[in-house]
Formats: C-alpha cells, sequence, structure tokens
C-alpha cells in the first residue's frame, strides 16, 4: 500500500512541474493582463504599484533598486525561477510572509504555468 502511495505521490509531483513547463504564453498574456497588469508592468524601469516583471524570471527577488519593497521580500532569499513562481502566484502571502503583494493568488496550477510561460517571454 505504501508503495502504491508512494507512486502515486510521485506522478502528482511529475504532473505539477509539467504543467509550469508547459504553459500557453498566449493564454499566459490573456491571464496577466486581466490579473496583474493593473499593478505590474512588463516595461523595464516602469513600476506600478508593484514592480516591473520585465525580465523577471531568473531574477533575484528584490532586486530592483527604484522599487520599495517590503522587508519580507528583501529578506526572502528567493529567485524567480518556474518553482518559485508557481507556489508565490499560488498562495503570495504564505510563500513571502509579510509581502506587500494584495493578490490572493491563482489557485489553478495551468493559470500559474501559463502566465510563468508569459513570463519567459519577457526579456
Amino acid at each position: 500500500m505504501k508503495a502504491i502511495l508512494s507512486v502515486v505521490i510521485g506522478l502528482s509531483l511529475c504532473t505539477a512541474t509539467l504543467a509550469r513547463a508547459d504553459g500557453s504564453a498566449a493564454d499566459g498574456a490573456n491571464l496577466f493582463k486581466h490579473k496583474c497588469g493593473s499593478c505590474h508592468s512588463t516595461e523595464a524601469g516602469k513600476n506600478r504599484v508593484g514592480p516591473s516583471l520585465a525580465g523577471v524570471v531568473g531574477r533575484k527577488a528584490a532586486s530592483i533598486q527604484t522599487y520599495s519593497y517590503s522587508e519580507a521580500m528583501r529578506s526572502s532569499g528567493l529567485t524567480w525561477d518556474a518553482a518559485s513562481l508557481d507556489s508565490y502566484l499560488a498562495n503570495p502571502r504564505n510563500k513571502v510572509h509579510g509581502t506587500k503583494m494584495t493578490f490572493v493568488g491563482l489557485p489553478q496550477a495551468k493559470d500559474r504555468a501559463d502566465i510563468i510561460a508569459y513570463l519567459r517571454t519577457l526579456k
């Protein structure tokens, strides 16, 4: 029984990873516009209520000098890769306790995968 449970859990984790890797950038652009675009710019150097997300994938958290991050984000030690973005977008306040981001999160893995795929296009 334990072996079967281990296989099921392992397959679930692999599926979640594949979902993050295989998102649709086109769907993500639309989701970004409706869920993120009012607070975040995709233009480098243009912050809004939140920091610009241009080039966010691979960037160290709280690294834009012209944005005033929370102490929690500055001390998070995060680098924005697919896994950290996925868990942050699922529940920002749970991932970084004390974040200034008021967005409650995206419960659907596909939506997160799509937004991450779109963010990867923002060089």
